[in-house]
């Protein structure tokens, strides 16, 4: 989860007081940003309502591009 940390960072967020907001664990959020632990779809969601960002973002550490050549399925 590239973009968690980065974004709680520019934020001027320590881990606890995110932790707190999001009604998880210091620990669990932690795990998260370290890619130690996958949150379920309901934390991200409320990950990024918090943050203000796509969980695209919270994931990868960018914005989803549409312009973005991907692989065809």
């Amino acid at each position: 989860m590239k973009g968690l940390k980065e974004i709680r960072k520019q934020k001027g967020f320590n881990q606890q007081y995110v932790a707190r907001k999001l009604n998880i664990s210091r620990e669990a959020l932690s795990y998260y940003e370290n890619s130690k632990r996958e949150p379920s779809f309901a934390t991200l969601n409320a990950m990024s309502k918090f943050f203000n960002v796509s969980i695209d973002y919270l994931i990868n550490g960018k914005e989803f591009s549409k312009n973005n050549k991907s692989h065809s399925l």
